[in-house]
């Protein structure tokens, strides 16, 4: 394998108290290129999921006249239904009632919907790629492979007849123990939307629906529907909605609202969230369907909920919020036809964008009897996906530790590989339901989120693979607890190679006492014990952890024979090949955390709320506010272990040249709105409301000049608000990715939108420049800056 890497940029704005009020049109305009045929400046022209802008480009695609399309196609179908057909295209037909994990029945000549799990590949079927968490894919802050990803698990979706896939997952990682966290982008908005919009545009080019879940704030698993999130406006729009802002930007078809209460009100029928911010602020054309049971009345429809999912008030009760109380609602006014109207054709519409009214293929598997010869036909739609999950593993590695250049391996003579997370599970890749058990090495964690293992590469595998090139000895020790036994092994080895893990997943599977959200944040199976013991044996000890998210390392990180720590997440099915990639130096490690490793499980923002009933609502209060993950610990001064965006690296980077200038203004129609807002008005709630396109067009470029100074390929960026805005000391806005050779130089571009510069105005509900002088800085981490400069506004 050729040596490369990647290199991660992120710009994050820092605050300062100085003020600059010069007038936007006093400065220089570069010559920023605008496409020919693009009729509405700073937007993409796209006329299909199927063709979306490229990696990298700053233009917003524009699936207005898609959608545009697709809902006259709906609206003239759906004039044909009854009112009954209608209301039975937002029903599903009940848990177990067809072959998906959800499904809305066949009406006339239209073939209704399959819906299905999950976010990293299709759940319960075979002959699907199981590919690395969404965690992962956030950790190599690569927008190419993000995209790839995406775009390979809908073609996985679109080969299985699965209309609709139930993904991506967006929960914003508030709470370092939430069980589900892995399955989403970490625990920052910026990046979780980046990554959140380039899955979307990869899944939907892949022909599938994309469905971003779970809307909102369903940040931890206990009681997670008998549970108020408390939010307020500002915190809600400016963490956890932008994620969702950025999928609607990117054309997802669907969202899931989700099981908890929102400030009182259930998510799925909750006016402000789904009628107001979703479909009003947002623009948000597609259709809202319910978690699975998270539907709580007929009356949700008027809410603004468009789909009734699975269908049945209680898994296979019979019974329906819907159906045929829906259709009395409207028979006696309650509820307007013209609703139920809508509910269908965003439905239909969403159909029809992805065009699968035109050659889709026929459902091929059986989600809950897989072994039924009569329903599944075993299509195999892998192709060559397993080439994107090993480069993604590989990319998604975190060196946090390297002492004395331990990494990379070296053709050592002798090899110890200890702990049970470095081999195969008893019971082999699939042996636990949903994945609901931690035995052998960890590559997802569990619940809806998961796929099967077509296969599953361990560290043992892959190791001793590469050991017969290197004609090197391997031995290993597999019990976590036979500490001597483990020690013995490590002992008068070149190399010990630990392998730990941490665990989680969705709340309707308990394991080892963790019922979905992790009891603590240690590592699991006796692992702190484990690593000292090794190391005791052996100078050269090097740890490797899989885990869901972060986990406190204090007990060992700085034990003077722990000579690196990898960092590998949750790599999917080429778990053991991507890791060796980066243990032999064939790739270089460019991934960076996603969010923060504390010293102390006190030192987060939230914590777990634990106790409660199901007979009561538990009180989930967001007091932390804009301060979730590293922006806590900046605005407190408490040190971290490994800080956001952390990252070591094979190689060495010299940052120089750091420039920024405004970008042309293409047309005067908002001349007005833009010199409001330099003046610090906030935007009106025009067409598209606080996400009008001018907001987000391309306003500042900012570039600088990264060289690598080191003897092997690889690669590394971050932005600062004014005092007056009352946001955290640091805000990432900005990350890009680039590969350099040794020696190479190349210049990096990064652009900053009028929206990126503004915070959220919860009095006039608009977007508002806050007053003062807005500095950024480029460096490798939340805490690594190498250079500083500030926007001239």
């Amino acid at each position: 394998m050729v040596q490369k890497g990647s290199m991660i940029l992120a710009l994050l704005v820092l605050s300062s108290s100085a003020l600059i009020t010069l007038p936007i049109s006093s400065y220089p305009f570069s010559a920023f290129p605008v496409p020919s045929a693009n009729p509405i400046p700073g937007v993409f022209p796209s006329t299909s999921p199927n063709s979306p802008p490229p990696v990298g480009s700053e233009l917003i695609p524009d699936f207005g006249p898609a959608w545009a399309a697709a809902k006259a196609k709906a609206k003239a179908l759906v004039a044909s239904f009854s009112l009954e057909q209608k209301v039975n295209v937002s029903t599903g037909v009940g848990w177990m009632g067809g072959r998906c994990v959800g499904n809305i029945p066949a009406i006339g000549d239209w073939p209704g919907l399959c819906l299905e799990d999950s976010p990293l590949g299709v759940r319960f079927t075979d002959f699907v790629t199981a590919f690395p968490a969404g965690v992962n894919a956030a950790t190599t802050w690569n927008r190419t492979l993000i995209r790839a990803r995406g775009k390979a698990i809908g073609q996985e979706f679109k080969g299985k007849g699965a209309h609709v896939g139930l993904g991506p997952m967006m929960n914003m990682g508030r709470i370092a123990q939430g069980g589900r966290n892995w399955e989403g982008f970490g625990a920052d908005p910026f990046l979780t939307g980046e990554a959140a919009y380039e899955t979307v545009l990869g899944w939907q080019e892949g022909g599938a629906q994309a469905c971003a879940k779970h809307y909102i704030n369903n940040e931890q698993e206990h009681l997670r529907d008998h549970e108020s999130s408390h939010a307020d406006d500002r915190t809600e729009h400016e963490i956890y909605v932008h994620p969702f802002m950025r999928a609607v930007q990117a054309g997802v078809a669907s969202v899931m609202c989700s099981y908890n209460q929102v400030n009182a009100t259930w998510a799925c029928e909750n006016d402000r969230t789904l009628n107001q911010i979703l479909k009003g602020e947002l623009g948000f054309q597609g259709y809202i369907m319910s978690d699975w049971g998270a539907h709580h009345s007929t009356l949700a429809a008027v809410a603004g909920l468009d789909m009734s999912m699975p269908g049945d008030i209680t898994f296979s009760s019979g019974t329906s919020w819907w159906g045929a109380n829906l259709t009395a609602f409207v028979e006696n006014g309650t509820i307007a036809d013209t609703r139920v109207d809508d509910m269908a054709e965003r439905i239909i519409a969403a159909w029809y964008l992805l065009g699968q009214d035109e050659n889709y293929p026929d459902v091929s598997f059986n989600a809950f009897f897989p072994n039924d010869p009569d329903t599944n036909e075993h299509v195999d739609v892998q192709d060559d996906h397993f080439k994107v999950v090993r480069e993604i593993g590989a990319a998604s590695t975190v060196l946090l530790k390297n002492v004395g250049d331990a990494l990379p391996l070296r053709k050592p003579r002798s090899v110890a590989i200890i702990g049970n997370d470095s081999g195969p599970s008893g019971r082999g890749p699939n042996g636990y339901s949903d994945r609901g058990g931690d035995d052998g090495t960890l590559a997802m964690g569990w619940g809806s989120g998961t796929a099967n293992f077509p296969y599953l590469i361990t560290p043992l595998e892959a190791i001793q693979q590469r050991a017969r090139q290197d004609r090197s000895s391997v031995s290993w020790f597999f019990s976590n607890w036979d500490l001597a036994g483990a020690a013995a092994t490590a002992l008068d080895q070149d190399v010990a190679l630990v392998f730990v893990n941490a665990d989680s997943g969705e709340d309707y599977i308990t394991v080892d006492g963790n019922e979905g959200d992790r009891k603590n944040l240690t590592l699991w199976g006796n692992a702190n014990n484990l690593i000292n013991a090794v190391a005791e044996a052996n100078p050269n000890t090097i740890v490797v952890v899989h885990s869901v998210g972060p986990a406190i390392l204090e007990p060992w990180i700085e034990n003077p024979n722990v000579t690196a720590v990898l960092w590998a997440g949750l790599p999917g099915q080429e778990s053991g090949n991507s890791l060796v990639d980066v243990l032999y130096g064939a790739v270089n490690p460019s991934g960076r955390l996603p969010y923060t490793i504390a010293k102390d499980p006190a030192d987060y923002s939230a914590q777990l709320i634990t106790g409660g009933n199901t007979n009561e609502i538990i009180l989930i209060e967001y007091t932390e506010a804009l301060n979730i993950d590293y922006r806590h610990f900046d605005a407190n001064g408490i040190e971290p272990r490994f800080e956001f965006g952390f990252g070591l690296s094979y190689t060495t980077f010299a940052y120089s040249g750091l420039r920024i200038w405004p970008v042309q203004q293409w047309d005067g129609n908002s001349v007005a709105l833009e010199r409001a807002w330099a003046k610090g008005e906030p935007s009106p709630n025009v067409e598209g409301g606080s996400t009008a396109l001018w907001l987000h067009r391309p306003a500042f470029e900012v570039t600088f000049k990264v060289r690598n100074t080191g003897k092997v390929q690889g690669g590394e960026l971050y932005l600062h608000f004014p005092s007056s805005a009352g946001e955290p000391p640091s805000v990432l806005r900005g990350f890009s990715d680039v590969l350099l050779h040794p020696g190479q130089s190349k210049t990096v571009t990064i652009t900053l939108s009028r929206y990126d510069l503004s915070i959220w105005d919860t009095d006039a509900q608009g977007w508002r420049k806050p007053e003062g002088e807005f500095t950024f800085s480029v460096g490798a981490s939340s805490r690594d800056f190498r250079l500083k400069g500030s926007i001239p506004l």
